[in-house]
């Protein structure tokens, strides 16, 4: 053997590569230290892309707010392990940073923004993937913002400050005092992390999802047997009742189960002397949206060790 364990120890911490591709490195390189980073940098990022068709449910939800400015970005990673990697937590956060300060509203303008620790937003992602040896992706971002008032942040199930699985921004507009908007807004976001609202108003609501809902109502109608008039009132009472549960101005406030939101943002308006207005909010839920892949961890595992 052309190296030692100590040779292996220091591989790891230069690369951040797993024991046994280190061990295979050296090998490989005649036990030249040099060679064998050079060869896990080559290999590493080859194995990024190729990890790029992994699929990617996992991971965190960071949120940041500045002023009367806030943002979410969500970074997937194919394992719930990986959110609790304090490197992968760094990214996020600093990711969400850079675009709070660059106020970018893309995922691609994002990735060519510049990384505080050097290089690009791109560039430090791929080489976590390199390093951490799972596929990563920037999935999405969205920015609000209020002229006159607050942004106020919500972290549900938080894995560190800032960084959770499901983030919430609502952004309020209005001059009164801002211990009164942000703890309104804290309720807020607690409700719409519960409730989670398709949009703000009915008017918002995609009307793909207005258009589904329509169909089912009409099937439903139909299997009624009443005339056709009916038949038709019955749609247009479910479609309304459809619109009203999941735009967040018309939802029942789950604090009281009793309000609207419209209603608990007048209310506190009223009582402030001044009106408050609910502009925009974010919910990112971790993974939404995406198709997980089933698998038998227990079974990986054992053909991962040859075991049969």
């Amino acid at each position: 053997m052309a190296y030692t364990a100590a040779d292996v120890k220091n591989l790891r911490e230069r690369t951040g590569a797993g024991m046994m591709d280190c061990k295979k490195a050296l090998e490989e390189a005649a036990g030249d230290i040099e060679a064998a980073v050079d060869a896990l940098r080559s290999k590493g990022l080859a194995a990024a892309a190729k990890k790029s068709s992994r699929t990617a449910a996992e991971g965190l939800v960071g949120v940041a707010v500045s002023g009367t400015k806030g943002v979410a970005v969500e970074v997937n990673s194919e394992t719930d392990f990986v959110a609790k990697n304090d490197q992968f937590q760094d990214f996020v956060r600093k990711a969400t940073e850079v675009a709070l300060n660059t106020g970018v509203t893309e995922v691609e303008a994002l990735k060519a923004a510049a990384y505080p620790d050097g290089g690009t937003v791109s560039d430090t992602l791929t080489n976590n993937v390199a390093t951490i040896g799972e596929n990563q992706q920037l999935r999405r971002i969205k920015q609000v913002a209020v002229t006159n008032g607050v942004v106020v942040p919500y972290m549900h199930n938080a894995a560190a400050p800032n960084l959770g699985k499901i983030g919430v921004l609502v952004a309020l507009e209005s001059e009164a005092a801002a211990d009164v908007l942000t703890a309104l807004g804290k309720q807020i976001a607690m409700h719409i992390a519960a409730a989670f609202p398709q949009a703000l108003t009915t008017d918002d609501l995609d009307a793909e999802l207005i258009s589904r809902e329509r169909k089912i109502a009409a099937e439903k109608a139909a299997e009624s047997g009443k005339p056709a008039e009916v038949q038709a009132k019955m749609v247009d009472g479910a479609v309304a009742k459809y619109a009203k549960e999941n735009a967040l101005l018309s939802q029942i406030f789950v604090m009281d189960n009793k309000s609207t939101i419209q209603q608990v943002v007048d209310a506190a308006g009223k009582e402030a002397g001044t009106k408050i207005t609910l502009v925009d909010y974010v919910r990112f839920q971790l993974g939404e949206g995406i198709e997980k892949e089933e698998s038998d961890f227990a079974a990986e595992v054992a053909a991962a060790a040859g075991i049969k």
